[in-house]
């Protein structure tokens, strides 16, 4: 049966001189999905997305596209594709205006809906100040924003992104990640990327790939809720050890860790519980004076050094 609005991955593998950079990979993504692929440099990820939008061909297993599969119809699944690659290549020597001119007319559009099309996502990357100038003239940020409109500009069923917001400022990353989050509504979006927050700020699920491999695939809360750090409180205010045992014994609480130097005190769960009502009664039966407190989620970069670094 053909499988509209969802990407199916079976068993693909890539080997590079005899090394293998992807290993036995099997996963599916439906439409509406934002998935995050995290990784260490060299783990899979860029050789994956690639093996998906058809410009590498996986040695072993099979890749489906909105029904096309790519070792038959390849060039029926890539129409459907957007994809920004790493870096994101442009011919330096074209304006922004002229390179998505060219664009449009390879994937097919000319004259008035040529024309729409640029102007739309001109638009919506804010270009307009840089359309007429030499991409090569333009900043990193600049030119991940063109990467960007050529992805988007033939309104794509799938997106695939290397490092979206790579390059650009606060500002800009909190546009892109807004304008994801807006189109994935009925896209597949895949989005590999190095910035944890970005897992929390615009996907839906997340897949660890290391060594090849996939070794997690799960929400980011569920990545969260294994973070030591998940439900832990920090206090801000005078610590003595007579507190830090106070602190200790309540139930439910693993351990403590004091710093800055007894000003503040952290307050780990044991098994991710929560534990903000016995520590904010603790505070008010001690009558303490705190300087602030706070509930964490989970820390990403913690739980991501422990997952990749298991057979080290």
């Amino acid at each position: 049966m053909v499988k509209f609005g969802m990407i199916e991955v079976k068993n693909i593998s890539k080997d590079f001189d005899g090394l293998r950079a992807v290993d036995d990979i099997t996963f599916t993504v439906t439409a509406g999905e934002i998935l995050g692929f995290l990784g260490p440099n060299g783990a899979g990820k860029s050789t994956t997305m690639k093996m998906i939008t058809g410009f590498l061909v996986s040695d072993t297993g099979s890749i489906t596209v909105c029904g096309h599969d790519l070792a038959t119809d390849v060039l029926a699944a890539q129409k459907l594709i957007g994809y920004l690659p790493e870096g994101a290549p442009c011919y330096e020597d074209m304006t922004p205006r002229k390179f998505l001119n060219f664009i449009a007319e390879v994937r097919g559009f000319h004259n008035q809906e040529k024309r729409q099309r640029v102007d739309a996502v001109v638009k919506e990357m804010a270009l307009q100040s840089v359309e007429n100038q030499h991409i090569e003239t333009l900043s990193k940020g600049f030119k991940r924003r063109v990467g960007l409109a050529q992805a988007i500009l033939h309104d794509p069923e799938v997106l695939i992104l290397d490092e979206p917001t790579d390059g650009l400022d606060p500002n800009q990353k909190h546009h892109v990640r807004e304008m994801i989050r807006g189109l994935s509504k009925d896209k597949i979006v895949i989005i590999s990327t190095h910035i944890l927050e970005e897992v929390t700020a615009v996907c839906t699920r997340v897949m660890i790939i290391d060594e090849g491999r996939i070794v997690t695939d799960c929400t980011p809360q569920e990545l969260e809720a294994e973070s030591k750090y998940h439900h832990a409180v920090t206090v801000e205010l005078d610590v003595s050890p007579a507190l830090e045992a106070k602190f200790l014994a309540i139930p439910g609480v693993d351990s403590v860790v004091t710093d800055d130097p007894g000003k503040r005190i952290t307050i780990f769960p044991r098994d991710g519980q929560s534990i903000i009502k016995s520590v904010s009664d603790l505070i008010h039966a001690e009558d303490l004076s705190i300087g602030g407190l706070h509930v964490e989620r989970g820390r990403l970069d913690e739980v991501f050094r422990s997952i990749t670094t298991r057979g080290l």
